[in-house]
């Protein structure tokens, strides 16, 4: 028992090690590690099957990117018109201008939304253009907005109003006048213009 003891023993010993045995004097066999008997013989020792597991080199940790700053700003508000505006134009035209604090970034433009809708085209300039727009209640927002698109920053949609003299109301308006499609029946005998003697005009060219 005591030679198996030892023999299990000598499997957990290094590779490197020596290994010596003799039989001692009541005749058992004796596995050591040094050679202190004049008897003793080296032991050949079976490779051993133990298998080390591979060494993994962990790479560094790549340093992490710093995030650019996030270009924002405190304020972005609509300063013409003001909400709730009632335009008078007949051509239905206005003017749309913005500011933002601080300035523009570098990259930024701005953008008009009508009704929900871009109108136009971005750019550096906060002011807008519109032309031609229907009688009615319109909603306008500006945007900031990087060159990939993205929103930066938005304003509330405020709502304006653009009143245009149809032609009813304008034939009211200048019931008298010709260029306004005509003499109207609201126009007072006294300003009526007067119509020209085509029976003089007639026998002149005969004269």
């Amino acid at each position: 028992m005591r030679t198996l003891l030892f023999a299990l023993l000598l499997v957990a010993l290094p590779s490197v090690a020596q290994v010596y045995t003799y039989v001692d004097a009541e005749g058992n066999r004796v596995f050591t590690d040094s050679p202190r008997d004049g008897n003793a013989k080296q032991v050949q020792m079976a490779p051993s099957n133990r298998i080390e597991p591979p060494t993994r080199r962990l790479s560094p940790p790549a340093a992490a990117t710093p995030a650019g700053p996030i270009l924002s700003y405190e304020v972005l508000r609509i300063t013409i018109p003001q909400p709730d505006a009632t335009i008078n134009d007949n051509a239905g035209n206005l003017i749309v201008t913005a500011n933002a604090e601080p300035g523009l970034h570098p990259g930024h433009s701005y953008r008009l939304l009508l009704d929900g809708q871009p109108y136009g085209t971005a750019g550096r300039s906060p002011v807008f253009a519109l032309e031609n727009i229907d009688r009615g209640t319109h909603q306008i927002a500006v945007e900031i907005i990087t060159e990939g698109g993205i929103i930066v920053e938005r304003t509330p949609s405020q709502p304006f109003h653009m009143k245009r003299v149809s032609l009813a109301q304008k034939r009211k308006v200048r019931p008298c006048e010709k260029d306004d499609y005509g003499v109207r029946p609201e126009c007072p005998i006294e300003d009526k213009p007067k119509e020209e003697d085509k029976g003089i005009i007639s026998i002149l060219p005969f004269l």
